[in-house]
């Protein structure tokens, strides 16, 4: 599983030009179940993406289709890990990993 996340370098009225765009590259990575589940910062300094069923390459790769980066509106950090410890309401989730 990965963690990526984005820190917003553009002002927030730059980020919402592209936020459509942005949420139908996070809906096609759900749809191709790449992506577990994704949100807002708070205060609103970027978002977080959780990933899972790819390599670290494939996920460097996503990350350059998301508009948010072809339009250098955030910066990503991915954080790669194995999860150990979980609510059981996970485990169908984990076990598939």
């Amino acid at each position: 599983m990965f963690i990526i996340s984005l820190n917003y370098i553009k002002a927030i009225s730059e980020i919402e030009v592209h936020i459509d765009a942005h949420n139908d590259f996070l809906d096609k990575h759900y749809a191709d179940k790449k992506f577990l589940m994704s949100g807002r910062k708070n205060p609103r300094t970027g978002g977080i993406i959780i990933a899972q069923n790819a390599t670290i390459e494939e996920i460097r790769e996503i990350i350059k289709e998301d508009p948010f980066h072809q339009y250098q509106v955030a910066e990503y950090e991915i954080t790669e890990f194995l999860p150990t410890k979980f609510n059981s309401d996970l485990k169908t989730i984990l076990e598939a990993l």
